[in-house]
């Protein structure tokens, strides 16, 4: 008699649609969003009524800048550079430099990256005050959300064995070799996803708002330690630009992973907080 050989028919793959991100995240995040890149663009308007940054209180043209961005005369010609320290780098068409068809204008970053797109510090001022009390309010009402309902501590919270040096070993090997989380792991954040968020809603967006108010004058007449804390105005300035980019920085990295992880699975859970989920039984 024959015999029969029985063998497992592997298990199909199966999806489930989970509830990702609450209402307050999907809207704060958006508000967010639009904050921060006018922000960008209208500090980055700012900037160029000066774009030159000091450390200490004073920062005059004659006083030593750490770095700048400006023009250098290369015989008939004007060249944008950028210098920081002792280093100089031609940004001719980017930086220093724009042309307009045939006009060359001086400027620290072009048109296209400042509101407004001509030069006025005014206008700068108003939109960039605007947008960051905005950004204010939808912060503290995330804030709000955050630790009453709970979201920081469920969510974004790591637990000890996520902070063990082995384990953030692997989860930086594996995000190198862009291999996510799948099945059960991919319903919640990854521990490098909740230090790096922690890290900007903690630290660099403190920073931004208090060295932003360092900045004003009449914030100084009212709250003078901000001075001495800070090291000077121009100081609080280099941090506040440092602090800007370094929010781009996590911005465009995020963009990234959000991209090479599942952009439409991403973008859902963002807009409408259903995010799917494939089992790892069943592969990918």
């Amino acid at each position: 008699m024959a015999t029969v050989n029985h063998q497992e028919t592997p298990a199909a793959p199966t999806t489930t649609f989970i509830h990702r991100h609450s209402v307050p995240t999907r809207i704060t995040h958006w508000l967010n969003l639009l904050c921060l890149s006018l922000l960008l663009m209208s500090g980055l308007q700012i900037f160029n009524a000066h774009p030159s940054l000091y450390w200490g209180q004073y920062g005059a043209d004659a006083d030593p800048s750490w770095l700048s961005i400006g023009t250098v005369q290369d015989g008939d010609s004007t060249r944008g550079v950028l210098r920081v320290g002792s280093l100089s780098v031609a940004t001719t068409g980017i930086l220093g430099v724009s042309r307009v068809g045939s006009d060359v204008t001086e400027r620290g970053f072009p048109s296209w990256a400042t509101i407004p797109s001509y030069q006025d510090l005014a206008t700068g001022r108003r939109w960039h005050l605007f947008f960051a009390w905005l950004f204010v309010i939808n912060g503290s009402i995330y804030l709000l959300y955050g630790f009453l309902g709970g979201h920081f501590r469920r969510d974004l919270a790591p637990s000890p064995d996520e902070l063990s040096p082995s384990h953030l070993k692997q989860e930086i090997a594996d995000h190198a070799r862009l291999h996510f989380p799948k099945g059960e792991k991919a319903r919640h954040y990854n521990v490098l996803q909740k230090l790096s968020y922690l890290i900007v809603i903690f630290i660099l967006l403190p920073l931004m708002l208090a060295t932003g108010l360092t900045m004003s004058p009449s914030m100084d007449a009212g709250f003078p330690f901000l001075l001495d804390f800070f090291g000077g105005r121009q100081s609080a300035r280099s941090i506040h630009f440092i602090c800007a980019w370094s929010i781009v920085f996590f911005v465009l990295v995020h963009v990234a992973m959000v991209i090479l992880s599942g952009l439409w699975n991403n973008m859902r859970s963002m807009i409408t907080g259903r995010y799917r989920i494939k089992n790892e039984g069943g592969g990918e």
